[in-house]
């Protein structure tokens, strides 16, 4: 295919890069060729930013930098640059919260205006071509944007000194002199309780996100306290999300989030990220309740990021695109008349009752499916057999799973980023732990390699890998995630070589991303490319804070390698935030999840008993069956001479048997050999 322009973005390897690579705009990557051409020009730079499977992104593409004349007069007022967010979180971070400054709003698409020194002075979203939802069009913008920067260089400079001030003050915070307390905790939780929606589960109105974090803190809560309450409000929200319209029920896997306050319609993309944390809280819903519809939904959700979303190499792909043929959703949805015609009209009448599927729709006249009553109940409205329907529903979602594979599927961002690996890793691992497939230990194992073959080179880790090529400077995401998810693995195998490896990691968020002076992690090493700003958040957004994950391991890793610098730096970095976690529990679910961890202390568990044995399995199986968030797992054989924690020193297998030793808060329980003795102990 032949394009009329070509523009620097065709040497990257990002498919988002690359999808503005043949507009008209003069596009520069990321780089000193860009601000050297600005500073040369004295001329303003515009620096837009999205990601590959964001709608609107690709709208504002449309609209406006395939136009010639757009393109025309953003090339004669500015130098264009086009960054990849998921690339360059560093740079994304950084302008989206001066943007939320200037605008007290964010999102992508990210326009913001620069000096050539790369201080920000004005910024928005999204803008129209022309004058419409109350956005001025962009037009209209860039030409003023350009006056005020020639015209006004005073307002400019105290626009950016203001904007670089506020940028500095949130990376400053002062350690509490408060001692940590765990009715924080309790107070958080019952504040963050006031917001789930009754009817429809989830937090607030519409739009609704999933919320991992805050889900995942209630569950800790009720294993705390024994409130109720919080299981309700968290497996109401989680079959509310996983009968709606953001779940796949054809393909599984989560939707980036819905439109509507009932999940009813998506946002059609898919996410790694959000695949993998809702893996994990569907599993811990399953530990706590034993119902098989949580352990379906993990089941469904593995199975699609398995099919769709991994590489041969065993790295996971980042994300699928909302639109397929240029039009947001229309792999998903269906008519009434298609799904009649494949499936003949006793089969089509029981699938179109169950799945909402009707004439009018309820998606744009197409249909998005989602049940809308029980099976049990379709079965009586019906008069068949539960087994009977069951069995019609599973052949008519295999067979229109088989027609949709054959559309245009929605395109695929395959950049392999190590943070969002992280959290599938982990997501894998403790499914293997929890469900006991071996199918899930092989894939995570996979990962795990490829990580640490491709792209951790010379003692650092690489942020970004395509095509075979490792780029970009990790950031203390990608460390802490990867680190964490290693540590999971090592809990599901009992290899020390996954140990060490999280170790390694750690020894290098230390020695490069610690802050001597305040405490906490920088986002970026301290041998990171100068930026305006160097960060510090510990803010969760669509995933964990790079902050909370990485106090999560630290604590951890304390207990299995018994370091104590490791809880110092752990309780420093809770102490940083402590107060930010008191005023919005929200922004700091996943942090409080870790003050619970440190305040209650985990139970330390370790077996003495080779674990490729039966029985061995078998009692860890029964202890993975449990939901026990704060705890460490060690499983040693004694016939190998392995390291044993000082803890158990002398302490040995009884009369050769199978034995476990709890031990908490510096104290050891006798030995057990048998699960009932052991559950008393990690339930108690």
């Amino acid at each position: 295919m032949e394009h009329q322009c070509t523009n620097r973005l065709i040497n990257e390897t990002s498919p988002y890069l690359l999808q503005h690579a043949h507009n008209p705009v003069e596009w520069y990557p990321w780089g000193e060729e860009a601000f050297a051409k600005a500073k040369a020009e004295n001329k303003p730079i515009l620096l837009s930013v999205g990601y590959s499977a964001c709608h609107w992104c690709h709208v504002m593409e449309r609209e406006s930098f395939e136009d010639e004349k757009i393109a025309k007069l953003m090339n004669e007022l500015f130098v264009n640059i086009k960054v990849d967010r998921e690339e360059r979180p560093d740079v994304d971070e950084i302008y989206m919260n001066a943007v939320q400054m200037l605008t007290g709003r964010g999102g992508w698409p990210m326009t913001v205006f620069l000096t050539p020194e790369g201080k920000p002075f004005y910024g928005g979203t999204y803008f129209p071509p022309v004058d419409r939802h109350g956005l001025p069009a962009f037009p209209r913008v860039l030409a003023g944007v350009a006056q005020a920067y020639y015209e006004r260089p005073q307002d400019i400079a105290n626009s950016t000194a203001q904007i670089l001030a506020n940028l500095e003050k949130i990376t400053h915070r002062e350690e509490t002199v408060h001692p940590l307390h765990l009715e924080t905790l309790e107070q958080t939780a019952a504040n963050l309780a006031k917001h789930v929606d009754q009817t429809y589960g989830g937090l607030g109105g519409a739009p609704k996100f999933p919320n991992s974090m805050v889900f995942s803190l209630f569950l800790r809560q009720y294993r705390a306290t024994g409130d109720a309450q919080y299981v309700e409000l968290t497996t109401h929200t989680l079959r509310k999300m996983a009968e709606g319209g953001i779940y796949d029920h054809l393909g599984g896997g989560f939707h980036r989030y819905s439109v509507d306050e009932r999940w009813l319609v998506p946002h059609f993309e898919k996410m790694l990220y959000d695949n993998a944390l809702l893996v994990r809280l569907y599993l811990e819903a399953y530990q706590v309740t034993h119902e098989p519809f949580f352990r379906q939904v993990v089941e469904e959700i593995l199975a699609y990021v398995e099919r769709e979303m991994v590489s041969p190499e065993g790295g996971f792909y980042s994300t699928q695109d909302a639109d397929s043929d240029g039009e947001e959703g229309k792999f998903f949805v269906w008519s009434r008349d298609e799904v009649m015609r494949l499936l003949g009209e006793e089969t089509g009448e029981i699938f179109c009752r169950y799945f909402d599927v009707t004439d009018v729709g309820n998606f744009e006249h197409h249909n998005i499916l989602h049940p809308t009553l029980t099976v049990e109940q379709l079965a009586k409205l019906f008069r068949r057999e539960v087994e009977e329907v069951q069995r019609l529903l599973a052949e008519a979602k295999r067979v229109l799973f088989t027609v949709r594979e054959r559309r245009v599927k929605p395109g695929r961002d395959e950049k392999i980023l190590a943070n969002w690996n992280g959290l599938m890793l982990s997501a894998f691992a403790e499914a293997a732990k929890v469900l006991g497939t071996p199918q899930y230990t092989k894939v995570a194992r996979k990962n795990a390699d490829f990580l640490w073959t491709q792209m951790y080179r010379d003692g650092r880790l690489l942020h970004s890998y395509k095509d075979g090529q490792a780029r970009f400077n990790a950031y203390l995401d990608d460390y802490a995630f990867v680190a964490a998810a290693l540590v999971d693995l090592y809990e599901a195998t009992f290899e020390r070589i996954y140990l060490d490896r999280a170790v390694e990691l750690t020894e290098i968020l230390l020695s490069r991303f610690w802050d001597e002076k305040e405490g906490g992690f920088y986002f970026t090493s301290n041998d990171h490319e100068a930026l305006i700003s160097r960060s510090k958040s510990a803010f969760d957004g669509a995933i964990p804070s790079g902050n909370s994950i990485a106090v999560f391991t630290l604590l951890r890793l304390s207990f299995l390698t018994e370091s104590p610098r490791y809880l110092e730096k752990a309780e420093k970095t809770l102490r940083l935030f402590y107060a930010a976690m008191e005023q919005n529990p929200f922004g700091f679910s996943h942090m409080l999840g870790a003050l619970d961890f440190y305040l209650r202390r985990p139970k330390e568990i370790v077996i003495l008993g080779d674990p490729q044995t039966g029985t061995t399995k078998a009692l860890l199986a029964q202890l993975h069956s449990e939901f026990i968030p704060n705890k460490t797992l060690t499983c040693l054989d004694p016939g190998q001479g392995e390291n044993v924690p000082s803890l158990l020193a002398g302490k040995t297998q009884v009369d050769g048997k199978l034995t476990a030793y709890v031990c908490h808060n510096f104290t050891c329980s006798l030995p057990v050999t048998e699960w009932e003795a052991l559950k008393k102990l990690l339930l108690a």
